[in-house]
């Protein structure tokens, strides 16, 4: 792979050069560049597979490349580098878009890498730079990107009805009886929407919309029935909680 660094500190940039000579044997070519404008120059002249790119940068922020760069052009990935806040992490996170934080680490440099290999060729890049940019200008989250088998699907927050676990995958389980699995534990969701009250978790295997509750059924043990004719398991210990939940609404 050919990988092309972005970033405003010379000492950042040689850092990283070294972590990826040592750690990265995938990547065989480095590039250099000291701001946005001649990171764009040197993407447009070398077309690398990968680019890390900082976000807070004197002139220009890393988030506006989607301004440069022509969207038929994306022919490769973008790992971000920063030093930002929790808000910042849940944007990545929440649009499929890989971050490394500083002070880096070859570990995590390794696992974002790895990503970014599975996910070659089918991203849709330029969409998910537009919804983060948009995430940070409208400091308001209201999408998730969900990368599954043929892609990247940008679903709203309101759309989705239960997500559920499937061992080391998830379920999505969208209105219109729509299903989307994806390659990622329930754990990784259920940390990236736990600031969203309209998500909440009464079983260690779902997460729920609760602006999509139906009915909460108590025989049987008790279970929720949700839209979409959806049975939902709920916990003991959580039942409590959960009719709390409901009657706030």
């Amino acid at each position: 792979m050919k990988a092309i660094i972005i970033d405003d500190e010379p000492k950042a940039r040689e850092v990283l050069k070294i972590l990826l000579k040592d750690h990265c044997p995938e990547v065989t070519e480095i590039s250099n560049a000291p701001n946005l404008l001649q990171g764009v120059e040197l993407i447009k002249n070398e077309l690398p597979d990968l680019v890390f790119l900082d976000i807070e940068m004197p002139q220009h922020s890393g988030l506006e490349i989607t301004e440069y760069i022509d969207k038929n052009h994306f022919n490769f990935e973008i790992i971000f580098t920063t030093a930002y806040s929790d808000y910042a992490i849940q944007a990545f996170q929440l649009n499929a878009i890989d971050y490394l934080l500083k002070p880096l680490r070859p570990e995590k440099l390794k696992q974002a890498l790895k990503r970014v290999i599975e996910l070659r060729g089918k991203t849709q890049l330029t969409e998910r730079l537009l919804e983060l940019k948009n995430s940070f200008k409208e400091a308001n989250f209201s999408k998730i990107a969900l990368p599954y088998s043929d892609g990247i699907k940008f679903v709203e927050f309101d759309n989705i009805i239960v997500i559920k676990a499937d061992g080391m995958y998830t379920e999505f389980h969208l209105i219109g009886k729509e299903k989307i699995l994806v390659s990622k534990p329930l754990k990784h969701f259920t940390d990236i929407l736990d600031d969203l009250k309209m998500f909440y978790k009464p079983h260690r295997s779902y997460l729920i919309n609760l602006r999509h509750i139906k009915e909460f059924v108590r025989k049987d043990g008790g279970y929720i029935l949700m839209e979409g004719d959806l049975d939902v398991l709920i916990s003991k210990d959580k039942r409590e909680e959960f009719l709390s939940v409901v009657q706030s609404i």
